[in-house]
């Protein structure tokens, strides 16, 4: 280790050398060439010192710099020092990052990492066995090369990664595969590729099941409805007592076949692949003829329905699906606002985007149903929903119809003051001429 000398003490060194050639040289009556020669040899020396130390960096392999003196000495001492630091963070460094590999390792889940414009960066052996990208000798392949079914594809064009996408394992066509990607780190993303076989045959199940009961239910409420309208017919032969009887029954015959109606509706809608042919809805229209259903379903309540429609608005869908959605919001307004309430519905653009919604002054939702609305059979108020007739699949049907056409359903509320429900079509709506 070398002592650290200020640049005042190396000055001075330097100075005592010169003067002491100095004065030999004036004593040898050689001043200038003794100069010089202490000059020559100065130089020199540094320059042997800038050899070693380019040879060490360029040829040598040992980690230890050369030795030497002085100042020379000093810097070989701090590269040495720095170095072995170097070394250290690099050790640790190397650490972390087999750390890091362990843990994606031990993943159940394939992970690749992306950067910013999708390119394979690193991927785990599960992305192999899942997705079949092999790491390393995929690095650098764009990850759309390799996984090209339409719907990632879309999924990765569209550049809204809140909801993850459902695609076949291109290993395996039976294993389906839930693909996620998030932002990771400074300007890359991690592709997460769950395996949810299960989860997906289990809902298959229960769409198959729900979809083959309500067909099933169906033959024998028309039967049961029949005789009851029989009955019914024959009136004048039945007593008070079988008169209530009979129409009890119809009643809840009528709400059964609605219930029915509504779970088929919902299967169908979850069954059936997004619409690529879609077709131009004449929104006005189709909202105006819900409203004239509106008054007719008001007809007992007698709410205040006023309405706002942008005439010269509409969009791309299936037009049936849109109704029923819409339907529903307007059928909800009606059933959950109290008697002489109001009610507005509004159709217009905002912000580049068609906004459908519905507001009421009714009882309103508390917050912490908000995020379970949509859910199936989920009821805010079970007496409730039972006296209006309400089946809690409504909702769900709005949710699924909203994704198959790019849309958002925000519900916002406040207890004891009224709901708005409103939907906003993220796409660009068509124009109609006045």
């Amino acid at each position: 280790m070398h002592v650290q000398e200020s640049p005042y003490q190396i000055f001075f060194k330097l100075f005592i050398v010169f003067v002491i050639g100095f004065l030999l040289g004036y004593w040898l009556d050689y001043i200038w060439p003794i100069l010089f020669f202490i000059s020559l040899v100065f130089i020199g020396w540094h320059y042997k010192q800038l050899h070693s130390l380019a040879n060490w960096l360029w040829h040598s392999k040992t980690i230890s710099p050369p030795e030497s003196l002085g100042l020379w000495g000093r810097i070989f001492d701090g590269l040495n020092k720095k170095i072995r630091k170097l070394r250290k963070r690099q050790k640790k460094l190397t650490e972390q990052i087999r750390q890091y590999r362990d843990g994606a390792e031990a993943l159940p889940d394939g992970a690749v990492i992306l950067s910013s414009d999708l390119v394979i960066i690193w991927a785990n052996s599960k992305a192999l066995n899942l997705i079949g990208i092999r790491y390393p000798s995929d690095v650098g392949q764009r990850i759309d090369n390799l996984i090209r079914y339409p719907a990632f594809v879309d999924y990765l064009l569209k550049g809204d990664y809140q909801e993850p996408c459902t695609i076949p394992s291109t290993i395996d066509s039976n294993i389906q595969l839930e693909m996620r990607l998030m932002p990771y780190g400074s300007e890359q993303f991690l592709l997460l590729a769950r395996d949810i076989s299960q989860i997906y045959r289990m809902e298959t199940m229960r769409r198959d099941f729900v979809a083959n009961v309500s067909h099933e239910l169906k033959t024998p409420l028309t039967v049961v409805r029949g005789y009851i309208e029989m009955f019914e017919m024959s009136s004048d032969e039945l007593n008070s007592m079988w008169k209530k009887a009979f129409t009890t029954m119809e009643g809840q015959i009528t709400r059964m076949d609605n219930l029915v109606e509504q779970l088929l509706q919902l299967s169908h809608v979850e069954s059936t692949q997004q619409n690529s042919a879609l077709q131009t809805i004449m929104m006005p229209m189709l909202l105006a003829s819900l409203i004239d259903d509106a008054q007719w379903l008001n007809k007992n309540k007698q709410h205040h329905i006023t309405s706002h429609i942008d005439e010269t608005l509409a969009i791309l869908g299936n037009e049936s699906e849109i109704k029923s959605a819409c339907t529903n919001l307007i059928a909800n307004a009606i059933h959950y606002t109290p008697k002489a309430g109001k009610i507005a519905i509004t159709w217009q653009k905002i912000a580049g985007n068609a906004v459908f919604s519905v507001a009421d002054n009714g009882v309103g939702i508390k917050a912490e149903h908000l995020h379970r609305l949509t859910e199936r059979f989920y009821r805010v108020d079970t007496s409730r929903s039972r006296d209006t007739g309400g089946s809690g699949l409504g909702l769900a049907i709005v949710k699924h119809v909203l994704q198959r056409h790019n849309a958002t359903l925000d519900i916002s509320s406040e207890w004891g003051k009224g709901s708005t429900f409103t939907i906003t079509f993220k796409q660009p709506p068509i124009i109609l001429s006045e």
